[in-house]
């Protein structure tokens, strides 16, 4: 690892693996005296099964016992199942991302629904976390406002987390986050090695400044993670970012054909980052498409799919933004 980035590791990594770790009383002393307003973002498509009981453990920990959430959403994102009502049902506000700024249209993806999320809510400090979570999670809010409510100079905060591999009923203690081993990683520490503290690149839960955060651009696919690390760094140094330990983090594990698809979205995203050649700065230029094959019994089957890079524009560069954020200041 390179000097910098040891030393990053060494002094902006913190812990917070449970609810014994977190100063609750603290962090709330705190967000008080900075005067802050919290927002906690879930973008979801298809998670009935686990987005009620995630957005119930939020509320009765975070919003009832300790006022430390002012507010609580959830995206859904074109689901096709109860998820909505479920959330609702939970006690979280909920919006579809076809109805937030309408006259943008909507795009598939989770980073469109993080994206969309930031014009639909009014906290400086905005936490986001995936809806998929399984197990006792009611720390990670907490863990990752604490460097944002303690240190100034802290703009973004990752999550980092072991995560056990389950695949077939069959559950490894290790050995989750194989695109982030198999892609992102090698990729991240051969073109930013300033960034090779970081344990869980592409890990879905993380927080920010909404004054960062607005003025990045968000991938609108899987590449929205490794997108904004490597934005946010251009944007205010590897000292304005930070990482938690969360302890352990349970979700449902895909197939190697899915996780495929989303190694393709990382590398365009990567690639349209990626500079090379000096005078010009050329950005790389990716094909867009990922072929994967299947074999069907007689031969093996080419299925090409999209993974270029399709983002959207900084939030703070959006007309509509800027009116109802001048309009809650004024």
């Amino acid at each position: 690892m390179r000097p910098d980035a040891r030393t990053w590791f060494e002094h902006r990594t913190t812990s917070a693996t449970s609810l014994a770790e977190i100063d609750a009383g603290g962090l709330l002393r705190a967000k008080r005296r900075g005067g802050h307003r919290i927002s906690v973002v879930l973008p979801a498509r298809n998670e009935e099964a686990t987005v009620g009981r995630l957005v119930g453990d939020l509320r009765d920990c975070w919003m009832r016992a300790v006022p430390l959430i002012d507010e609580l959403l959830v995206v859904d994102s074109d689901s096709t199942d109860a998820t909505a009502a479920v959330a609702r049902a939970a006690g979280a506000d909920v919006v579809a991302t076809t109805d937030v700024l309408p006259a943008w249209g909507t795009r598939p993806g989770k980073g469109e629904a993080l994206w969309k999320s930031l014009a639909a809510t009014t906290g400086d400090l905005v936490v986001f976390l995936d809806s998929d979570l399984i197990g006792d999670v009611a720390h990670y809010v907490p863990g990752l406002l604490g460097p944002l409510l303690t240190d100034p100079q802290v703009d973004y905060v990752k999550g980092c987390y072991t995560r056990p591999l389950e695949v077939d009923g069959r559950s490894q203690p290790a050995g989750g986050g194989r695109v982030t081993e198999l892609t992102a990683r090698p990729l991240l520490n051969a073109l930013w090695p300033e960034l090779a503290g970081f344990v869980q690149p592409l890990g879905g839960e993380y927080a920010g400044r909404r004054s960062v955060l607005e003025q990045v651009p968000f991938v609108s696919a899987y590449g929205v993670e490794v997108g904004l690390l490597i934005d946010l760094l251009e944007l205010g140094g590897l000292s304005s970012l930070a990482q938690v330990d969360l302890g352990i983090r349970r979700h449902t594990s895909q197939s190697q054909e899915a996780l495929g698809a989303m190694a393709g979205q990382v590398v365009s995203t990567v690639l349209a980052r990626a500079e090379c050649g000096r005078p010009g700065h050329h950005r790389l230029d990716a094909s867009g498409l990922l072929t994967q094959f299947r074999h069907d019994g007689t031969g093996f089957v080419p299925r090409s799919s999209a993974v270029a890079v399709d983002e959207r524009p900084p939030m703070a560069s959006v007309a509509e933004y800027r009116s109802r954020a001048a309009g809650l200041v004024g």
